[in-house]
């Protein structure tokens, strides 16, 4: 799994924890209950989002912080802290102007200062920020309210990388810090602010409504438009065990569970007072990781076999089940995503063909060579998977097996570039938010430059000289149009497989309303609690 939003949760620090706070400070804090949200997210133990890219960071980070561009919807940057921006005629220097109202939670004024500093750190260590800074010239502020980014060349993608994975802003004097020291201060200038006597790590950690934070006033759409809390105060729970969390949403002492059990939706559905709701509907795309570097599947006829080979409907039935919450995907994009197309998917065909991939494993020269798929026990969807997969394999005559491990020693064999004989490995199954496959700089998985790029070390020019250029094209059409060259050439060498796209919903009670809908991330401004 590449990114998902599921984290470990540690077990036995449930909500009991937080109620030994002492009585007297929680009669000088607490709103109503009826203005408070109660929420399971998951064990947030890291603040800051350039040490760390898991989920519930980023979501603690939307909560306190704010950022320049926020994507919408329709994953559109839209200006965000920045109420007006140009660029020069020659398309090398942006200057960008800060809206009115912005203020940090100690109660000093957000700067242009604050900005500069939080895009040079965020700049060292996320790939669009490196883009960034490799074709910066200078980036520096004007006065408190302006500042501009100065490039050697021009940047085509520079707002989708502000907007999308962009930096989120914080006061100048934390962003200065390395970006491997981790920031803690939790002092933002977004829509919540973090209470840091209420916290309690491992248990609970509680955010108030910012009172003078000034919302921009369109619509909230995705991350972007007004963001506008509807609550006085939302707590995070912590509750490691899935059924003890699910009995506490069943009981009205929590409103929402950001992860509930696969077996234990009909529960959900069952009870008038809960909903399952899908908030991420691009979800994740799974897909089989092919090792280009080792037989059989150095040969491209080998690879062009398990193309045709794979039942996509029967591997996501398998991991997931119920085929509401799954389908098919022939993109490399996915199949939601602004670079989403059809070229070359001529392919897919429901059932699959093992016939046709039988005849081009004869074709590749096969003879026989062992085929090892490293199958992660600990991730129930990818072992059941993995199960259809070689039984598929050995029905038209290939030497495959499985090679049974925790996902993190999948992650350690994975490594190794050797023949199978010496610990390599020739097939593994992962997943990615679809998100991240729109957007072509970010998705490590999506590039072709061979023993430097990512597992399974696919490598082809004419592909790379495409996806160089996706960072200077302007408009969304000359997108689109290098996304299907691109995707012509990926479907003939098939460096990948791709076995389906799926969601997984949140449990939510009814009463609680309104919330944001976007991949991998839950903002909690907008929801609104009955």
């Amino acid at each position: 799994m590449i990114i998902t939003r599921r984290e470990i949760i540690k077990a036995g620090l449930a909500a009991g924890t937080a109620m030994s706070i002492p009585s007297v400070l929680r009669a000088q804090t607490a709103p109503t209950a009826a203005r408070t949200v109660r929420m399971v997210m998951g064990d947030l133990s890291v603040f800051d989002p350039v040490v760390t890219t898991a989920s519930v960071t980023f979501n603690h980070c939307l909560a306190i912080y704010d950022t320049l561009f926020g994507a919408d919807s329709k994953f559109m940057p839209q200006p965000q802290m920045v109420s007006k921006w140009n660029v020069s005629d020659d398309k090398k220097t942006y200057t960008f102007e800060l809206r009115d109202g912005l203020g940090w939670h100690d109660g000093s004024p957000v700067t242009a200062a604050d900005c500069v500093a939080s895009i040079r750190r965020w700049g060292q260590v996320a790939p669009g920020g490196q883009l960034l800074m490799a074709r910066a010239r200078d980036i520096s502020k004007k006065d408190d309210k302006t500042f501009t980014i100065a490039l050697q060349e021009p940047l085509g993608i520079l707002l989708d990388l502000l907007g999308f994975q962009g930096p989120f802003i914080m006061r100048e004097k934390d962003a200065n810090l390395s970006p491997t020291e981790q920031v803690t201060a939790n002092i933002g200038s977004g829509p919540f602010k973090f209470n840091q006597a209420l916290a309690k790590p491992g248990a609970s950690f509680t955010y108030d409504r910012s009172d003078k934070y000034v919302p921009r006033n369109e619509p909230a759409d995705g991350l972007a438009g007004g963001k506008v809390a509807k609550v006085d105060r939302v707590i995070w729970e912590n509750i490691g065990n899935q059924q003890t969390a699910l009995a506490a949403l069943q009981a009205g002492e929590i409103d929402f569970v950001g992860t509930p059990p696969v077996d234990l939706f009909p529960v959900i559905e069952s009870d008038p007072n809960l909903e399952l709701q899908v908030l991420d509907k691009t979800g994740q795309d799974m897909f089989l990781r092919i090792n280009c570097l080792q037989k059989p599947f150095d040969n491209v006829k080998a690879r062009q076999a398990l193309l045709h080979l794979v039942d996509q409907e029967a591997i996501m039935r398998a991991a997931f089940g119920d085929p509401k919450y799954f389908r098919s995907v022939t993109s490399m994009f996915g199949n939601e995503t602004p670079a989403s197309n059809d070229e070359n998917t001529g392919w897919h065909k429901t059932g699959g063909d093992p016939e046709k991939a039988r005849q081009l494993f004869k074709e590749a020269g096969y003879a026989g060579e062992k085929v090892v798929i490293l199958d992660p026990t600990d991730w129930r969807e990818a072992d059941n998977a993995s199960q259809i997969l070689v039984a598929a394999l050995q029905k038209i005559g290939i030497n495959a097996e499985l090679a049974p491990s925790d996902w993190g020693g999948l992650v350690a064999r994975r490594a190794n570039k050797g023949p199978v004989e010496d610990g390599g490995w020739s097939l593994f199954m992962s997943s990615e938010a679809e998100w991240i496959r729109g957007n072509v700089v970010t998705a490590v998985t999506l590039s072709m430059n061979g023993e430097k790029g990512w597992f399974g070390w696919p490598q082809n020019d004419e592909y790379e000289t495409l996806r160089v250029k996706w960072a200077d094209v302007e408009t969304l059409e000359e997108r689109k149009a290098l996304a299907r060259k691109m995707q012509r050439i990926w479907w003939d060498y098939v460096p990948e497989v791709l076995l389906g796209q799926y969601v997984t919903p949140i449990a939510r009670r009814q009463t609680l309303t309104d919330l944001i809908s976007m991949p991998e991330l839950i903002p909690i401004w907008n929801m609104q609690k009955a």
